[in-house]
Order: structure tokens, then C-alpha cells, then sequence
């Protein structure tokens, strides 16, 4: 199929790395492998960080001469077979694809889409009203966690839902590393406000209570907030903490497949594509049971989840696999299976392919 693919949050040419646009190449890399030809649509950013944004009006306008450009380009050439809209949520509703795809008679799509009503009353309810609208329309909806397709159903209990779980292309990761430092933890994101920064302070309040263990830390990462983190890590000595800023998706990989442990607690993390990488390195992670990380690491087989909020019990779980190097390295063996085998590009290419087969139905690939 010919599919024109959208993300308003951010687009999948984005400069700016983050985990939104990896997913959105993913899924684009992973229908290109199922043999159809994508094309994105529009670079139209729907995002407002407050529901009375002055932005609002301006997006809103751009969002209609986006509409009339793309109605008028297809009706001069072939248009598209589905439109596929990724993580529409209430602060990024799309505000094209719906009204494309009734226009052009053509399959709505939506992947990682998300409701929540507690939103309802704070002032984004004309958003949350169209994802709903967007989410009846789809063909089918596909929910990487099952907090989303839990949200999705008490809107829209007559919405079509798929699990379709987060994963990633593993084959820069290669065969399991055979030598690695057992004892280095390492760290991979961005310096922030917000979420971020909470799960640097809970790191650092947490390896304060292990600080008489055998330990470092790498931490890739940078942005606005690096003064302030580095400032939560200013009690330790210099030595024990690496700090290698931002660095290329090789230079992850090189530093992921020489570590012992994935250290990153997830403060309100969406899942958190990170833990993936780190696993498809073979390394266990110690993370919160918080948010969507239960979607990605399996406690107690691929890592640790702890309870949210609790500093003690993070630490305990890190202290776990340092003094335990058997246990270390048969979660980190197991965490490899689980993301090569699973959570592949490839077998994640297979189950879209199926999924959407299964709601377009063979007969419109062969139309």
C-alpha cells in the first residue's frame, strides 16, 4: 500500500532526537518492511503546552490549509491507500488525518493514540474530543501499553484496538558482548525538567545509599537541566561518574554493550524505548513498576522493577545484581532473548502486517 504517515507531536524528520521520533522511524522502517511505500504526509506540529495557548488559533488555522493542500494534491495524482497517524494525544490532537481520510475514503490508522478523562476537567476537553473522534473513526487503533487501550476503552468502548508493543531494530546490537564491566551502571537520556529530572534525582538519592559498593556510573545524555543534574551527583567523587553528554545511536550501542548494569528509575515514562536498547545489549535493567516500563522489562526475568517512589528499594535492586554476578548475567542473557526475539524490528514488522490484514481485510491489498 501507498501510506501516508503523520506524527503531530513530532515529526519523523525532527532535528531533535527524543523517543517519539525513534518510534516514528521505527514504524515507518517496520511497514517499509512489510513492502509498502510510506510517505509523510505533513510536518504540521499540533503540540500546545496549555489548552488556552495563543498558539492555538494559529495551529488551527495551519491545520485546514494543510487539510485543502493535501485534499487538492491527491485529487490531482493517486492518493494514498491508509493514513496512519502516530501518538495523537490530548495535547497533540490530529487535526488533519481524520478529515484527509473521510474526504478520500480511505482507512484511518492510529498507533499509540491516548485518553484520559481526568483531562476532561482541566481544560483540554475540545482535544480530548477530537482524539475521540479520531480514535471511532480508525480502522483500528494500535495500544503499545495496556494503560492506553484500558484509557482508550472507557472513552470509546466501541473503538478497534490492538496491542501492538514497543520495539526496536536490534541489528546494531550484534551477538551478545562476551567482556563486560560488571559494576559500571550506565544511564541513557535527556537532561530536562519534569519526569526526567525526577528520575535523575531519585538515581541520585538512591546510589547515595549504596555508595560504599563497588560501583560507576556512565550517564549519556544532555539538554537544559545538565547543571542541575550534574549538581545531584556533586557528593560523589569524580571518578565514579562519567558524563559523555549526547552521543550518536553507534556510540549508545558501543557504550550499552560495554556495561554491567541499566540503571534509569522512569519517572512517568510513556515505556521508555531506552530500557529496549539496553536489554538488546544484553544488560539487565533496574527500573520503577511506574507508567508503561512493565511493557518493557520483565520483572525478575529481564530486570528489576521496584515499587514507585521508593528510593530504598531501588537502591536494594541495584545492590542485588552488583553482588550477585550470576544473577547479573543471567538476566542480562534473558533480557537479550527477550528483545531479540520479541521485540524486533522484524517480528514487529510481522505482527503490523497481520494486524492491519486483519482489519482491512486481504481483499483491499489486492485491490
Amino acid at each position: 500500500m501507498k501510506i501516508a504517515f503523520y506524527a503531530p507531536l513530532k515529526s519523523p524528520n525532527h532535528p531533535v532526537p527524543s523517543g517519539d521520533r525513534m518510534m516514528a522511524r521505527l514504524i515507518i522502517a517496520a511497514l517499509e518492511m512489510a513492502g509498502h511505500k510510506v510517505e509523510i504526509a505533513s510536518e504540521l506540529r499540533s503540540f500546545t503546552p496549555a489548552p488556552q495557548d495563543a498558539s492555538r488559533a494559529e495551529i488551527d488555522r495551519q491545520a485546514v490549509e494543510e487539510t485543502d493542500k493535501l485534499l487538492k494534491k491527491w485529487r490531482a495524482e493517486p492518493p494514498p491507500d491508509l493514513w496512519f497517524t502516530y501518538h495523537p494525544y490530548y495535547k497533540t490532537p490530529d487535526l488533519v488525518g481524520p478529515h484527509v481520510a473521510a474526504s478520500l475514503g480511505i482507512p484511518y490508522v492510529t498507533a499509540e493514540a491516548s485518553y484520559s478523562r481526568r483531562h476532561d476537567d482541566r481544560g483540554w476537553g475540545e482535544n480530548q474530543r477530537l482524539i475521540a473522534e479520531a480514535v471511532r473513526q480508525a480502522a483500528v487503533n494500535l495500544c503499545f501499553t495496556e494503560r492506553d487501550r484500558i484509557g482508550l476503552l472507557d472513552a470509546v468502548p466501541e473503538g478497534r484496538y490492538e496491542r501492538f508493543l514497543p520495539f526496536i531494530d536490534t541489528a546494531p546490537f550484534g551477538p551478545l558482548a562476551d567482556e563486560v564491566a560488571p559494576h559500571r551502571l550506565i544511564s541513557v537520556a535527556m537532561m530536562r525538567r519534569g519526569d526526567k529530572f525526577d528520575s535523575y534525582t531519585m538515581l541520585a538519592q538512591a546510589l547515595e545509599l549504596i555508595r560504599d559498593r563497588h560501583w560507576t556510573l556512565t550517564v549519556i545524555g544532555d539538554g537544559p537541566m545538565r547543571g542541575e543534574v550534574r549538581t545531584l551527583f556533586s557528593g560523589f567523587d569524580a571518578n565514579r561518574i562519567t558524563w559523555l553528554g549526547e552521543r550518536s545511536a553507534p556510540e549508545i550501542v558501543r557504550e550499552l554493550r560495554a556495561g554491567g548494569i541499566y540503571v534509569w528509575p522512569g519517572c512517568g515514562e510513556a515505556y521508555g524505548l531506552a530500557y529496549l536498547e539496553a536489554q538488546a545489549a544484553g544488560l539487565p535493567a533496574v527500573a520503577q513498576a511506574t507508567a508503561g516500563v512493565p511493557e518493557v522489562v520483565m520483572n525478575d526475568v529481564t530486570g528489576f522493577l521496584t515499587p514507585e517512589a521508593d528510593p530504598r528499594a531501588y537502591a536494594d535492586a541495584i545492590a542485588r545484581l552488583l553482588d550477585d554476578d550470576r544473577k547479573r548475567r543471567a538476566m542480562g542473557e534473558a533480557a537479550y532473548r527477550f528483545v531479540h526475539e520479541e521485540r524486533s524490528l522484524t517480528a514487529a514488522s510481522k505482527r503490523l502486517e497481520a494486524i492491519l490484514r486483519r482489519h482491512l481485510g486481504d481483499s483491499y491489498y489486492e485491490r
